[in-house]
């Protein structure tokens, strides 16, 4: 049988090669024999999987009875000899099945053919069921055939891959020795069933949108580049889907979706894949509440229906997707996190902002970075504490400025960025409740009977205090996203996003410097970001000009102008909110999946030797 290879392949070169040759060496005595050792004229029948469901609540003298012939095949992954007789372990799609090979019921010249049989070969076998003395459900075999000979040992034989860089090069060896890895695909396949099956019966159209896009907008990523010979001009493979999505809601198809791959030319990590797998979906007429109401349906009946209890392990972790998800904004949390006084979702305290992030942020300059996103070349020249003259960029002269500003540098910035945007007459208190008026018509009681206009008019916003609350809650963000993101586990939405990190995402009537917007953090990771959708051009226009700012300044993943969109806001969109969900994460939660490389099939790796 297989006694001529070691009980453990030690996987070295020399030790391989030599059992590809003997292999090769049995798949030559298979021609021999007059059979080709891969085959294509033999129809399994029923499956590893349907011959145990048929035949499971039978005993032994029940089915000493059946004489009705089943063929079945699959992979050989184990084999014991005992004399005359011989289990095999056959493995298809479905699972696995003992087989029973007896010298005196098959013959001796088809018995001694198990000699050119090894691990890993795919066989086909025809016999009548029984169960032996332990009581195992086994398929007796009266006939048998080599039908693919595989030249290569599985590695590790029937106990897995261990080399965790191994089993993601050689996907297919992974898939052959490791059942649950191959559960975790077939569970991913019903997510994304799951997905389209709920959105699809809420009336959302399924479309394709083009990979290949002539800007890479939607998102702030690096894109990757290529070039089209014929049209002779560079294109970028897409980094979202955003934009022409919103583009079919401007020509009339309200409720639309798309499940697609992205690619962004970032890192490698557990959380992150250069390409990886977006849902995004839009509905015209609906508002973030309702992405977040659509979100928490979508993925309680997922848990539901995959697991059937709202309480999942997820890692060391415990998730509790029961509803209703909490909902928050930013700035709360990052005050719970610091142990800041008071609640501080109302900051328009710019110097207050740093002092609460500095030392909490992914790098020391990292405030510095944010304010100068939020500031003008003219700006940054005259209230950057210390900044020198010259022809060095802004940003280089401004880190000079901290270095030899110092642990004061932090509040002489803040207090020249609070003066210069101070109040101009016309800002009102933030627990002024007449502030908070707005004109969304989200009632019918928001309608002056007697004249059908609408009965509340909002008080006018103070420009200033705005930039100062955006760029406030923008320091804050960076300490959420370096510091807290990763200490919530069960669901969570996250709200009142600045506009200084929501590029496409619509203001709010009653604060501007907040746009309306939410992401779902789920055991530490985002999985889901939606917003009410900018559809005012004027205002996506200067948007995208502040973005084209800092590209300018070498932000290679700020958003480039795209005059088009620009041009189907101007056509109209209607009042619209959008979700995107990133598929890989949310399959590496309802998996137990600590990485996203066991959630996608072909994950990318360097290239092998380098």
């Amino acid at each position: 049988m297989a006694g001529d290879e070691p009980k453990e392949p030690s996987g070295s070169a020399e030790d391989v090669h030599r059992l590809v040759k003997q292999r090769m060496e049995k798949a030559g005595r298979i021609r021999e024999a007059g059979l080709n050792p891969y085959a294509n004229d033999f129809r399994p029948e029923i499956s590893c999987q349907d011959f145990a469901a048929r035949y499971r609540d039978a005993d032994a003298e029940q089915l000493a009875k059946v004489t009705t012939v089943h063929t079945v095949a699959g992979r050989v992954m184990t084999m014991r000899q005992m004399g005359k007789a011989s289990f095999l372990t056959l493995r298809d799609t479905t699972g696995d099945l003992q087989i029973f090979l007896k010298k005196d019921r098959l013959g001796e010249v088809p018995y001694e053919h198990l000699k050119v049989v090894d691990l890993g070969d795919i066989v086909g076998v025809a016999g009548t069921p029984m169960r032996t003395k332990t009581g195992e459900l086994t398929l007796v075999v009266d006939g048998f055939r080599v039908l693919t000979k595989s030249l290569r040992p599985l590695p590790d034989k029937f106990h897995g891959l261990h080399d965790v860089e191994q089993r993601y090069r050689q996907r297919y060896v992974d898939l052959i020795v490791n059942p649950d890895v191959r559960r975790v695909f077939r569970m991913r396949a019903r997510i994304v069933r799951g997905v389209q099956h709920f959105l699809d019966a809420r009336g959302f159209l399924e479309v394709e949108t083009p990979i290949l896009q002539d800007l890479a907008g939607g998102a702030a990523a690096r894109p990757f580049v290529t070039h089209h010979n014929t049209l002779a001009q560079d294109l970028y493979l897409r980094i979202a889907v955003e934009l022409y999505l919103k583009r079919l809601v401007v020509g009339g198809i309200e409720r639309v979706y798309e499940i697609g791959r992205n690619f962004r030319n970032e890192g490698v990590s557990t959380r992150h894949n250069p390409e990886f797998t977006m849902m995004e979906v839009y509905q015209a007429y609906a508002t973030y509440a309702d992405m977040m109401d659509l979100t928490e349906e979508l993925v309680c009946e997922l848990v539901d229906n995959m697991h059937g209890r709202q309480v999942l392990p997820f890692g060391e972790r415990e998730v509790d997707f029961t509803r209703p998800w909490r909902r928050v904004p930013i700035a709360t949390l990052v005050g719970e996190h610091l142990k800041a006084e008071g609640d501080i979702a109302a900051i328009d305290s710019v110097e207050r902002a740093l002092a609460l992030c500095v030392g909490h942020t992914a790098t020391p300059d990292e405030p510095l970075h944010v304010c100068l996103r939020a500031l003008a070349d003219d700006e940054a020249e005259r209230l950057i504490p210390g900044l020198a003259p010259g022809a060095d960029p802004i940003v280089t002269r401004a880190k000079a400025a901290l270095a030899a500003g110092g642990a004061s540098f932090w509040g002489a910035l803040g207090r020249a960025l609070d003066a210069a945007w101070r109040s101009d007459g016309t800002s009102y208190p933030a627990d002024d409740a007449a502030a908070k008026q707005t004109t969304r018509i989200t009632r019918t009681s928001d309608f002056d009977d007697d004249t059908g206009e609408i009965a509340r008019v909002p008080r006018p916003a103070d420009p200033m205090r705005a930039r100062r609350r955006d760029l406030a809650l923008a320091l804050l963000y960076s300490v959420f996203d370096h510091e807290v993101e990763r200490t919530l586990t069960n669901p969570t939405f996250i709200t009142d996003f600045p506009v200084a990190v929501s590029p496409l995402a619509r203001k709010r009537d009653d604060d501007p410097a907040v746009t309306d917007r939410f992401e779902l953090i789920v055991a530490g990771m985002e999985c889901a970001n939606a917003f009410s959708e900018l559809n005012d051009p004027v205002d996506q226009r200067d948007r995208f000009l502040a973005q084209l700012r800092e590209r300018e300044r070498g932000d290679a993943e700020a958003h480039e102008m795209d005059e088009d969109y620009v041009r189907a806001l101007e056509v109209g969109m209607p009042p619209t909110a959008g979700l995107g969900i990133g598929i890989d994460r949310l399959v590496m939660i309802l998996t137990n999946q600590q990485s996203i490389r066991d959630v996608i099939l072909f994950p990318q790796l360097r290239r092998e030797g380098r």
